[in-house]
């Protein structure tokens, strides 16, 4: 049994929607630019979806910054995570300072309007890809784990769960794996000693929650993309590495999940590497799936929903008003103004 995380078509609940949300593979909804149109708005979808599937349902999104954040002003515009890399190198109190900002402000105001996750933080590598670059902290991996351990503990201060991705690296192979299929030749003492190396640094410290599965192939040790490999899920995160979280398959509408057919043979392959939790972005693909009568006699699976559930926020502003207008993050969000006014001033 693996659950099903689906995305929404709007910016109110299609009958579609409402089908799909009623499945009981349905575990949680990922939200996207096409559901946000103003503060009020999403305030309204979100409590509509809770009235319907109640406190434990998850309710996530990606809000990395950069050039990824679905959820326009007034919720904070942040930079990419490669801007904290870069102050690094000039000012190593300022960045951290920035990560801890940047973590905390994204995973607060979240929170405050009962969104559970961002699907943060990236601990790939800035190393070629078309899709990761700054996305990821920097190119150097010991850097790239310090930086996300700060940023994880920042959110889990704000009373947000973590995810790391894409394990087990996706910042080297240029391939984007939402148009095509990456295939990273390395061989996995390689792939340990560098791409690896964050996932398994932090691993051992709980600082993970979750961890979402790229669409890589690594072909040297596995023929599967990770989201779909038995290797790479139980054997390498699962026994050798001691991962005990969620562990979530990336969406399986993107090109690269394709390669092993159907949206009900994606589906599978992530029921037969024993993946906790998989994304179905697309509202269609996700009914699609669910009119296959062979869903019907999949077992449940009930520890494994209660792990799920785990993830669920707790915010830690008050809910009953507008995050804007609340002292602690208006100290917050002001000290980033002003950071981030130091460091643009400084690049010119």
């Amino acid at each position: 049994m693996t659950y099903i995380m689906t995305g929404i078509e709007g910016f109110e609940l299609t009958e579609q929607d409402l089908t799909n949300l009623d499945h009981p593979l349905t575990c949680g909804v990922i939200f996207f630019k096409r559901n946000f149109k103003n503060y009020d708005q999403l305030v309204r979808l979100v409590n509509h979806i809770r009235a319907l599937k109640g406190k434990d349902f998850i309710l996530a999104v990606d809000q990395e910054g950069g050039r990824v954040i679905r959820f326009g002003l007034p919720f904070t515009q942040l930079p990419p995570l490669g801007l904290i890399g870069r102050q690094f190198v000039n000012n190593t109190d300022a960045a951290k300072t920035l990560c801890h900002l940047h973590a905390w402000l994204m995973a607060t105001e979240l929170l405050s309007v009962g969104i559970d996750l961002s699907f943060a933080p990236v601990l790939d590598i800035d190393n070629g890809s078309d899709v990761i670059g700054d996305r990821a902290f920097t190119n150097n991996p010991l850097l790239v784990s310090e930086l996300a351990a700060l940023y994880c503990n920042s959110m889990h201060a704000a009373g947000m769960k973590t995810t790391a991705k894409h394990y087990p690296g996706h910042g080297t192979v240029k391939a984007d794996s939402h148009f095509e299929l990456p295939i990273d030749s390395r061989s996995q003492a390689e792939l340990f000693d560098h791409d690896m190396l964050p996932f398994s640094q932090l691993i051992p410290t709980g600082c993970i929650d979750a961890m979402m599965l790229s669409h890589v192939i690594y072909s040297k040790v596995c023929d599967l993309p990770a989201g779909y490999s038995k290797k790479w899920h139980q054997e390498i995160l699962r026994q050798q590495q001691k991962f005990q979280g969620v562990s979530i398959s990336d969406d399986l509408g993107m090109k690269a999940a394709e390669c092993v057919g159907d949206i009900l043979q994606r589906y599978q392959a992530c029921v037969d590497a024993g993946i906790d939790l998989t994304l179905l972005c697309e509202p269609k693909l996700c009914s699609d799936l669910y009119s296959n009568n062979r869903l019907k006699y999949l077992p449940n699976n009930p520890a494994k929903l209660i792990k799920i559930k785990r993830l669920k926020g707790q915010s830690t502003l008050d809910t009953q008003q507008p995050f804007w207008q609340q002292m602690r993050w208006q100290q917050a969000r002001k000290a980033l103004v002003s950071l981030m006014a130091d460091i643009i001033g400084q690049i010119k």
